[in-house]
Parts: C-alpha cells; structure tokens; sequence
C-alpha cells in the first residue's frame, strides 16, 4: 500500500460540495460516522435534486456545519473555507441526469465546467497563493465512468488510461471538468486526485434515476419505462461502498492520480427491473404490512409488477455499455466493494418502502411534473 502524499492533511477539514445530494450526504454520513471528531462543512445550493432532509441527523454532530451556497459563488466558497480552516475538498457538486443534459445542456456546463473551474481558483488563491501558502490540502474531485463513452460487448472495462470520448452533454461536462482539475494539478501545483465510478444505487437516491423510479412506479402501479431493448448494460456500486472508496483515496491515494471505483458487477437495464419486480414481488407476499401501507401497489392489488414493464423509444446517443477496471485501487489501496447487489438492492428497496415521507416530498415538487411527462431513467 503507498503511503499518503505528504501534500495531503493528516487532520482532514472537509468542505463537501452538492453535499446535499444522493451520493454526497451519504459520504457526509460515512465520515462522520468513521472520523467522529473531523470538520464537516456541507455545501449545497440545493436545487431540485439536493434534499435538505438527506442531513437529518447530522445537525447534532458539535463538528457539523451546513451552508447553502452555489459553488460559482466565489465569494461565499471563500468564506466557507476561511471560516473553518478547510483543507479538503470533496467535490460532489454536479448536474447529473442525462435525460436533462439533452434537454437542457447549458445548465450542465455552468455547474459542471464554470461552477468546477470557480472551485479550483478559490482553493488556488487560499492553498497555494495565500501568506502562509502553500499549505497541505487536497482537492478530490467526483467524476463518472461516462467520460469514457461507450463499450461494445467484449470490450475491455474502462481503464484509468482509457482514452475520454464523452457521447451526451452530461458527460462531456464531466470531462471538462476531469480536464480542469488535471490542468490545476500540473500547471499550478494544486494537490488534487480523480475518482471515476460506475453507477451508484442506494439510499437518497432521487426518484427520476433507474433504480427508485422502479420502485416509486411500482408503488403507484404505474407503467415502468425502458428504453430501447432494454440490453444497455451498467456497472452499478452499492453508495456505501462508494463512499469507502473514496475515504481510501483521501486517506491514502497518490497526489494526481485518478482512480476508478467499480462495482465489478454488469447489468442489463431490462434484468435490474425485473429483479426489483420480483424483489418487491416477494417483499408484499411476506409482509401484508406492505400491502396495508400501499394499496395502489402492483402486487398489493394482486398483479405482478413485471406486467407494468413498457418498453419506450430509445433516448438520443444512448451508450450500450459502460464496464469498470477497479485493479488499480485494488492493488494501491486495498479497496473493494462490500455489499453484493442482490443485498443492496434489498436494502434499496426497504429504505424506499420505510421511507415514503422523504420520496414523497421529492415527488410533490419539480419531479412531479417530470415524472408524469417522461419516460426513462438512468
């Protein structure tokens, strides 16, 4: 195993950009719960998909501070970082969904190149060009398994020196911002490293994304829309164990480096929502609690919830395949997920169905309009 770059800070002082959202309040959650006597200070200007309530419970932590800002807010991430002597950053803060970036790609290249570039000069100016720069830090920037484009059926996973060819505006965003990042590394000196996952599943996850629109569908005994044939296969990873991938490149990865975390697990969109189906098929047959709780389920009303499968014209660009080779922070860091899928999906699943007030919530808002006028999800 190598040992920590000595640019990044033994006492970490983490600011956690689009901490309110899916995969960032569950890493706010994992840190806290593993470093109890860390800063955290959760950035979130929290638009449609940044949900406020994912930081229930947190509040109480003595360490804990949240600020709703936007990260092209230069003057407000400065403050935030002065204000509590932040030396990490992790930065989550991106749009997201694929469907929207067809529909409206301005907004992906404001947050995720300008809002990234805005980033990367406030920890220039406090890091490396302050009175006391440079100091130790380090910037770890989230990016995804998209940038790559897209694989043929026996092609070989997607490698950390695989070549970029982003195919949707989402993704070319996020490449944009991978490149940014690279250059403040190699040009100025700013300690940075890269993680590139696969897609993720798990709690928080906002209902317009594959895996919850399943389940909601479900429970509201509404058609369950799939693109295409249905065969565009993904790598998913269970957000926990995301997050401990990420922990790892913190506490351990090489200044510079990229690192791509996976779940070495492959799925056709059509067999992740046929196994939810059956999943939740068996959840209502073994607890009538289910049933009582969601009348217009599916199989609360006795049908099964494969028969509400409706295959829909495929998206623009749609990648077939997206597959990732997680040896490298295999063998550097000793990382590998934990949480098989059938059991994170499980988990998945129960969280929805013992969380309606938080699904409900998302719903009653902008969702709601997307929802009943769109089919797809990834």
């Amino acid at each position: 195993m190598t040992a920590t770059s000595s640019a990044s800070p033994a006492e970490k002082r983490l600011l956690v950009t689009g901490a309110a959202g899916f995969i960032g309040s569950n890493f706010c959650h994992y840190w806290l719960k593993n470093h109890p006597h860390g800063i955290l200070v959760a950035y979130d200007v929290l638009s449609y998909a940044g949900n406020r309530h994912n930081l229930d419970g947190l509040e109480t932590h003595p360490d804990f501070h949240f600020v709703q800002g936007d990260i092209n807010d230069a003057a407000l991430l400065e403050s935030s970082l002065r204000a509590h002597d932040i030396n990490v950053i992790v930065h989550f803060a991106a749009e997201s969904h694929v469907d929207r970036s067809i529909h409206d790609p301005d907004a992906f290249i404001q947050t995720n190149i300008v809002g990234t570039h805005t980033l990367l000069k406030v920890a220039k100016s406090l890091w490396l060009d302050g009175p006391e720069g440079p100091v130790p830090h380090r910037f770890h920037h989230i990016s995804t398994d998209e940038v790559y484009g897209t694989l043929g059926p026996q092609d070989p996973a997607f490698r950390e020196d695989t070549p970029y060819a982003p195919n949707s505006p989402y993704a070319a965003s996020k490449a944009g911002s991978d490149h940014l990042v690279r250059a403040y590394q190699h040009t100025y000196g700013l300690s940075t490293t890269t993680s590139n996952c696969s897609n993720n599943y798990g709690p928080y996850h906002f209902p317009e994304k594959l895996i919850p629109l399943i389940i909601v569908n479900i429970l509201h005994n509404k058609a369950l829309p799939i693109y295409g044939d249905g065969q565009q296969i993904r790598d998913w990873l269970y957000v926990e164990d995301h997050c401990r991938g990420i922990a790892a490149i913190l506490d351990e990865g090489r200044e510079g480096e990229s690192y791509n975390i996976g779940g070495c697990n492959e799925w056709a969109n059509i067999d992740i929502v046929q196994l939810v189906c059956r999943k939740m098929d068996a959840l209502f047959a073994g607890n009538p609690r289910w049933a009582e709780q969601y009348p217009q389920a599916a199989p609360a009303l006795g049908h099964r919830s494969e028969e509400l499968i409706q295959y829909v014209r495929d998206r623009p660009g749609h990648d077939r395949r997206y597959a990732i080779d997680a040896e490298k922070i295999t063998r550097e860091l000793a990382f590998a997920p934990a949480v098989d899928f059938p059991t994170g999906i499980q988990r998945t699943i129960l969280w929805y169905l013992e969380h309606p007030q938080w699904w409900q919530q998302v719903m009653d808002g902008s969702y709601r309009h997307w929802l009943d006028t769109q089919y797809g999800a990834e």
